[in-house]
């Protein structure tokens, strides 16, 4: 079995050759590194889309200590880079927020079309089943067939019950007989997929207010987080996306997903720098194990580890 930090290294490896083999270019050889040498540096890491504020701490980080003498190599480099980043992501770093023994856990699913949503609902729902949890999926995506019957076979896939309704079907009425459902076979995670929307159709992104409305009246409290999947490779599109579900739905954090298709694997950085949301879950490939627990110290070292070395 791959170790955790194996699956992480691999997942980014793009972001790694984007990053790293870059920054060890700027830094060969022995010559004094001047006002242009870090405006590189930044240019890198906003290219990767660690996002203006974080790539602007690393950078002066690395100049403050580079002017006292205290880096000899690119290795210290990218220890700086590593432990900056660790520094970033351990403010408002928390577990889960799992119901009470004896409850369920709700968690509600949102996200643009395309983010991978359903997918990262099905990979949630074989994780836990793994951790001996009993765990029920909603499909809330009336609207699209597809959306549905995916979620029906991750639910046979993991030997989930699925709550689904009619195409068309009013998606809070379904939120709704889950939530039920949940309560009355003793679950111990209740996952909803919604629809997938986009950001600027307020209509949409009322249906969403809707939906926890709902869910709090079966089981007041639920539910326990909001999740929004960012596909990491949006840049700076997900900034906005972030701003707008969280203005509709009180997101509660994020899961990054396709980090393994990207050079840009920093957006988890921007993200968490712009907002304070807890990334909780990272995709790093297709596999259902590729979709692993965020770990800040695991991110930090696939990224610029390698070439540091």
């Amino acid at each position: 079995m791959k170790s955790i930090f194996s699956i992480f290294k691999k997942g980014l490896e793009k972001t790694t050759t984007t990053v790293s083999r870059s920054l060890a270019g700027i830094f060969i050889g022995e010559k004094k590194w001047d006002k242009s040498t870090f405006e590189d540096l930044e240019a890198i890491l906003i290219s990767a889309d660690f996002g203006v504020p974080a790539s602007l701490k690393i950078v002066e980080d690395i100049r403050e200590r580079y002017e006292r003498g205290h880096i000899k190599t690119s290795a210290d480099i990218f220890e700086i880079a590593r432990n900056e980043v660790i520094n970033i992501f351990s403010k408002n770093r928390r577990e889960v927020n799992y119901a009470p023994a004896g409850k369920p856990t709700v968690i509600l699913m949102i996200g643009v079309n395309g983010s991978g949503k359903t997918t990262t609902t099905g990979k949630l729902a074989w994780l836990w089943q793994q951790e001996g949890k009993k765990v029920i999926l909603a499909a809330c995506d009336t609207f699209r067939a597809a959306a549905v019957g995916q979620l029906q076979l991750w639910g046979e896939k993991t030997g989930c019950y699925v709550v689904s309704a009619a195409p068309n079907a009013d998606p809070a009425s379904v939120a709704f007989d889950a939530t039920q459902a949940a309560l009355a076979r003793g679950a111990d995670i209740l996952i909803i997929d919604t629809a997938g929307r986009q950001h600027t159709r307020k209509n949409l992104m009322d249906e969403l207010s809707k939906l926890r409305r709902t869910i709090d009246k079966v089981y007041p409290g639920a539910p326990h987080e909001v999740w929004l999947t960012v596909d990491a490779s949006l840049g700076a599109n997900a900034i906005n996306q972030a701003r707008e579900f969280s203005k509709a739905a009180g997101l509660t954090g994020l899961i990054l997903t396709k980090l393994d298709g990207t050079g840009k694997g920093g957006m988890a950085v921007a993200l968490h720098q712009e907002f304070g949301y807890p990334v909780f879950f990272a995709g790093l490939g297709e596999k259902p194990e590729d979709l692993q627990p965020f770990d800040p110290e695991f991110y930090a070292a696939a990224i610029f580890e390698s070439a540091g070395k």
